[in-house]
């Protein structure tokens, strides 16, 4: 029988997958999963206020010694370091460039129309802010997860279909 992780790390650029794979993988095998995104932020209905640099490496620190976690975000920073050294496996979404754009906009509209649910005030300026970041996770995100990381190699599954995944 197939044992099953107990701490998974998935990265992968906005518009990827990571939080719909993180939410599924979280309600197949019941570990909780948590938002990097959440760990830099704190979030409040009147605006975000990010975390003190000793804060956030305390939430994080938090987490990945905790006995069970997922944790997904598009962060390859040295500070995110010690949750891919202790993920028994690391999930890299390396969905189509091209269907990242059209899931930015799907998500954009669906946030707008109150069909889908933020964690952030949805605006324009956010809207494009996520084609940049799209760009920037593609052109420098992904090589420098995959120079500075390597040492890993042998954890990381790369995923261009999360229906192709097989846990």
């Amino acid at each position: 029988m197939k044992t099953i992780p107990k701490k998974i790390h998935i990265i992968g650029s906005v518009g990827s997958g990571k939080t719909t794979l993180a939410k599924e993988l979280s309600a197949k095998f019941t570990i909780p999963y948590y938002e990097l995104d959440n760990v830099v932020w704190i979030r409040h209905n009147s605006g975000d206020k990010r975390r003190t640099e000793e804060d956030r490496e305390d939430y994080l620190n938090s987490i990945i010694h905790s006995e069970s976690w997922i944790i997904e975000g598009v962060h390859n920073e040295e500070w995110v370091s010690e949750s891919f050294r202790h993920a028994e496996i690391i999930i890299f979404l390396d969905t189509n460039y091209s269907i990242r754009i059209y899931r930015i906009i799907k998500r954009f509209l669906r946030q707008k129309l109150r069909l889908e649910q933020a964690h952030y005030k949805p605006t324009v300026k956010i809207f494009f802010s996520m084609f940049k970041w799209n760009r920037h996770f593609e052109d420098v995100g992904k090589p420098n997860f995959f120079n500075r990381f390597k040492n890993y190699h042998d954890k990381v599954i790369v995923v261009n279909n999360k229906d192709h995944l097989y846990l």
